[in-house]
């Protein structure tokens, strides 16, 4: 019962907050995606990076969840991601899973100075498999690899659990900038694929098979529909 009024208040909060970004319908999809992990592992620097490229060593711990939207163009598709940042604290854990309902993609973060926060990939990624939808997308991602003198879990770990847990896998660093475009690029891929594998008994639909990157500006030459 406690965990059904949680997930009405978080659709009540999540309509409050998607109410200006809904207002805009200039898109062609739009992705929700959840950026989920323990506390500290870098979750809100990594999200600053990505959508307004920006970094802070100040640390303030995520209080529930908050977002940020961002608009990238593949094959003349317009995606709009709308990007959530959960907190990882246990206290939170009941608020941030109810959001968990309709995200298309998930990042699963773990700090590589952190064992804690490794061992608890398996734990984070079993509440995905509960509170999610079955076809959701999933990179796991060590973050802070810039910080390798600190280093506790090494990538060739990560990588593993990653195959062991049948999701894609990469390193990076909010601070340095590396692999944060990537990992979100990459997401939205798989994404898309997934769409087009179900689109593909529509005889109505041209599913394109071009794996095209994303841009951040959409292109000015003809390309191929989107297989999204």
């Amino acid at each position: 019962m406690r965990h059904e009024a949680t997930v009405q208040m978080a659709a009540t909060q999540e309509a409050k907050f998607g109410q200006k970004d809904t207002s805009d319908q200039n898109f062609d999809y739009m992705f929700k995606l959840l950026i989920i992990g323990n506390s500290s592992v870098g979750k809100t620097s990594f999200l600053f990076r990505y959508a307004d490229d920006s970094f802070t060593s100040a640390f303030v711990s995520t209080v529930g969840i908050d977002f940020k939207v961002k608009t990238v163009f593949k094959n003349e598709k317009r995606i709009k991601l709308q990007i959530w940042d959960t907190a990882g604290q246990e206290r939170y854990r009941t608020i941030t899973t109810a959001y968990y309902r309709g995200a298309m993609g998930f990042i699963l973060m773990y700090d590589i100075t952190n064992e804690e926060s490794f061992n608890a990939v398996q734990d984070w990624s079993t509440q995905i498999k509960t509170y999610s939808w079955d076809n959701a997308q999933v990179i796991l991602v060590g973050n802070k690899c810039d910080m390798e003198d600190e280093r506790v879990v090494s990538a060739e770990r990560g990588r593993q659990l990653a195959d062991q847990l049948g999701f894609e896998f990469f390193e990076t660093s909010a601070k340095d900038n590396i692999n944060v475009k990537q990992t979100f690029e990459r997401l939205v891929d798989i994404i898309c694929d997934k769409m087009s594998e179900s689109l593909e008994t529509d005889p109505n639909v041209n599913a394109g098979k071009q794996n095209t990157r994303l841009t951040d500006n959409p292109t000015p030459l003809q390309q191929p529909n989107c297989g999204c």
